[in-house]
């Protein structure tokens, strides 16, 4: 390790090149752990975070212990930016989690729960009223994130008219778990809330 330093250390190119490199691993598994957490990954953070921390403390203390070296802060720097970018593009790639997306539609020559129903996806109907005067029916959908940009298209070409959002499930009972006595209908982790007789 300590001759391994010493060859980065004799060439300033090759040592900005190491320290951009580890802050840009270190800040993406960074942006990808806070992510996770947030999602409820818990073991897969940590471990992530093992290796976060460790490239770090790499990079830093190299940085820190040759501040005469500029060159150094400004590599580090910029694998820091260089790194938030990077996480947040990976993420979106993954696509981890589920995501709930909610559907106002007004269009009356349509029913778009059973046209989205045709194309495999499983909708709860909700009727609902606008500004007192006008019926209207929300939709929610609970869709893997990696089929959300496709439903999305879906919803925009059946009915243009249709208002969307969508937004992180952390945590999903399914259907089958709600129905079933023998499982609680909502699980605080400790202790059970509610049970079904």
């Amino acid at each position: 390790m300590e001759s391994w330093l010493a060859a980065l250390q004799a060439e300033p190119i090759a040592m900005c090149l190491a320290i951009f490199l580890a802050r840009l691993t270190d800040v993406s598994l960074g942006t990808l752990r806070t992510l996770m957490v947030f999602r409820g990954y818990r073991a897969i953070s940590a471990l992530v975070g093992f290796f976060e921390v460790l490239l770090w403390i790499l990079a830093a203390s190299q940085v820190i212990t040759h501040l005469d070296q500029w060159y150094l802060a400004i590599a580090y720097a910029g694998g820091f930016a260089a790194g938030n970018y990077a996480g947040i593009t990976l993420e979106a790639k993954l696509a981890m989690g589920r995501e709930l997306v909610r559907i106002v539609t007004d269009n009356p020559d349509l029913c778009l729960a059973a046209e989205l129903r045709k194309h495999g996806y499983s909708v709860i109907e909700l009727a609902a009223r606008f500004d007192d005067d006008r019926n209207v029916e929300i939709l929610l959908i609970s869709e893997s994130r990696k089929r959300i940009p496709e439903l999305c298209r879906l919803i925009g070409t059946l009915d243009p008219r249709a208002f969307y959002t969508t937004s992180d499930i952390k945590k999903q009972i399914q259907v089958e778990q709600l129905l079933s006595n023998e499982k609680p209908v909502i699980n605080a982790g400790w202790r059970v809330i509610g049970k079904r007789k």
